[in-house]
């Protein structure tokens, strides 16, 4: 999905450049404002944003709610950022988008949860995730944390650093050789 998204982005950029007049059609702007927000560039979403003219926004409420999420996300408000996907029944034209920004959203969440906590409550990891409270809990274990559930309390597992390769010969002959020739001048 990635190739295809990438030559998407390619094609829907190239369709804003080349519109006549300057103005895209208003599907061209959703579905370029969504990708963006899927690939995090919030940057460009936000520039796009205010490319886009005053008149195909107010034409066009689903303009406003893609970038209603991406404000959400500019401020990681998660559960604010899942509202807004849930609130609004997407055109065909960008469902699948909204739908993978939702998925990529979450992931992100439940990456950051496993780096930067060691114990959160269920209630908190329901808010990041946009999952109601049942399935959070269910997630978390097939995710293989600890959930207690008396004290509400998720224990997530630190994800499993991958092991550096070592240097080759060849890098670490450079890298002496280099060291030695600053030594010598």
């Amino acid at each position: 999905m990635v190739v295809n998204i990438n030559i998407l982005v390619e094609d829907l950029e190239r369709q804003e450049l080349e519109a006549p007049l300057g103005v895209a059609s208003p599907q061209v702007y959703a579905q370029l404002l969504a990708i963006y927000l899927y690939y995090k560039d919030l940057c460009n979403a936000k520039f796009l944003w205010k490319r886009i003219p005053a008149i195909v926004k107010t034409a066009n409420p689903e303009l406003e709610q893609i970038w209603m999420v991406g404000k959400h996300l500019w401020t990681s408000d998660f559960p604010s950022t899942y509202r807004a996907l849930e609130a609004v029944q997407w055109s065909d034209a960008i469902a699948e988008i909204m739908k993978n920004v939702q998925l990529v959203v979450r992931t992100r969440a439940v990456d950051l949860i496993s780096q930067a906590y060691s114990s959160i409550t269920i209630e908190n990891v329901a808010n990041m995730t946009g999952l109601p409270h049942d399935l959070c809990v269910q997630a978390c274990l097939e995710k293989g944390w600890r959930v207690d559930k008396e004290s509400k309390i998720v224990y997530p597992v630190k994800p499993t650093p991958e092991p550096l390769a070592p240097p080759s010969s060849e890098d670490q002959l450079y890298k002496l050789t280099d060291f030695v020739s600053f030594l010598e001048n």
